[in-house]
């Protein structure tokens, strides 16, 4: 059904810039913090490639896996917006921590991230989509602008970290990570008025025109989703060789004088740059009735994010397996899988949104972060491998289960493509009547 089409077109909520911006900010503080980890953890801390990649992957998945419990919290007993500042206050105590070089301060400062983004990352994504609930015919449309609003500031904290890095040390760096989540802190606060209606939205079901859903539809929707986050661990575990091998291959294979972190630019101007073209891109199909369904938008992701291993494969074998190539091999990849990116993750977003019931919709969007964790974790552990085959190997065994896992979910769509359709014409019917 053409959701879209169905209702006239109204403005999206006031409070999405709010969300955009305090997002924003957040995410300027985590990838400053990420982009020199992995160096970081190397250079300074003089850790080998091997135990690196355990502690960085480790380290991510653990970042993503405990949204389930914030997620878990918020529903029971805090709501999302004070999960939310907690969230903010101990991702800002961590960055502070790790300013400081002596080696338990490291790890007492990621103990504190971690904590800090299991409470802040699945709550705004959980309150954003509440805040449309009168208007879920552009609730897509959202998580690709708030995702925009998550790279902008991705975009800017390599450049920032390599200055205050370069400049005046690793401590300066990690304390700028801080300061930008200090300043995500004070935007909520001052605008928080702006997405109270995401708070009171959707908690209870059968509130404000919620839908109430039978102990069957709960199930087909729980099961939908858990085939879809099996799924996409495969495609963080491809994805977030950004902030560990392909560091290293830009500091060690490409033919710049750039400082590394900055290969980590890339990926998030892609962000900005594409995002607009996508959103104008799905819109167009929409009106024409051939927009793919959001779970069909993550296995095009899957296969994208194959097509740029391909490209880093072809760089490995035309010289980058034992000396240096251009780095335009290196932006190419970055671009492709900067497609595959949107076309999954900010649609994993929406699509918890849609199908979660409303009494477990915190728990849920932790549950697409627990799978992303799990992504993150096999990320480091195939990445400790680095250092132990040729890199094209390396690449193309990324290239082989990108395919597998877009083949798998291709199978799976048939099953999961009415409990989808089901979710949209309900969110709409009961958008009407609100």
């Amino acid at each position: 059904m053409n959701v879209e089409a169905a209702v006239p077109a109204r403005k999206h909520p006031i409070g999405l810039p709010v969300l955009f911006f305090t997002e924003m900010w957040e995410r300027f503080g985590f990838y400053c913090m990420l982009s020199i980890l992995a160096l970081y953890m190397n250079e300074s801390l003089g850790f080998s490639t091997k135990t690196v990649g355990l502690i960085y992957g480790a380290y991510i998945a653990l970042v993503y896996f405990t949204p389930v419990f914030g997620g878990l919290v918020a529903d029971r007993w805090l709501g999302f917006s004070r999960s939310i500042l907690i969230g903010a206050v101990f991702m800002a105590g961590g960055y502070f921590l790790l300013a400081f070089p002596p080696l338990p301060m490291f790890f007492a400062g990621l103990l504190c991230i971690i904590i800090g983004n299991g409470m802040f990352k699945p709550n705004i994504s959980t309150l954003l989509g509440n805040l449309y609930h009168d208007v879920p015919e552009k609730r897509d449309a959202a998580y690709n602008i708030f995702y925009m609003g998550i790279n902008i500031g991705a975009f800017f904290s390599p450049f920032v970290a390599a200055y205050m890095r370069n400049t005046f040390g690793w401590g300066y760096a990690f304390a700028a990570a801080g300061v930008g989540m200090i300043v995500s802190f004070v935007l909520f606060v001052a605008l928080r008025k702006y997405t109270v209606e995401g708070e009171n939205k959707a908690q209870v079901s059968g509130a404000s025109g919620e839908v109430v859903l039978t102990k069957a539809q709960e199930r087909a929707r729980i099961t939908a989703l858990m085939l879809v986050f099996g799924i996409v661990i495969i495609f963080w575990m491809a994805f977030h060789q950004n902030g560990f091998t392909l560091t290293f291959w830009a500091r060690d294979a490409t033919a710049t004088n750039l400082s590394p972190e900055l290969s980590q630019a890339f990926n998030p101007f892609f962000v900005v740059a594409f995002t607009p073209l996508l959103v104008w891109f799905w819109t167009r199909l929409r009106r024409r009735s051939k927009e793919p369904s959001t779970a069909a938008k993550i296995g095009i992701g899957m296969l994208l994010t194959a097509a740029a291993f391909t490209i880093m494969t072809g760089a490995a074998l035309s010289g980058g397996d034992t000396g240096r190539v251009s780095i335009a091999w290196l932006v190419s990849a970055y671009a492709v899988i900067t497609l595959g990116e949107l076309c999954l993750s900010p649609m994993g977003l929406s699509l918890v949104n849609k199908l979660a019931p409303a009494r477990m919709r915190g728990l849920l969007m932790g549950g697409w972060f627990a799978a992303t964790a799990i992504g993150n974790y096999l990320s480091g552990f195939v990445g400790s491998f680095w250092d132990d085959m040729p890199h094209s190997s390396f690449f193309m065994i990324l290239v082989v289960c990108s395919v597998g896992a877009a083949g798998l979910l291709l199978l799976v769509l048939k099953r999961i493509r009415p409990t989808i359709r089901e979710a949209e014409q309900m969110a709409l019917s009961a958008a009407k009547k609100a």
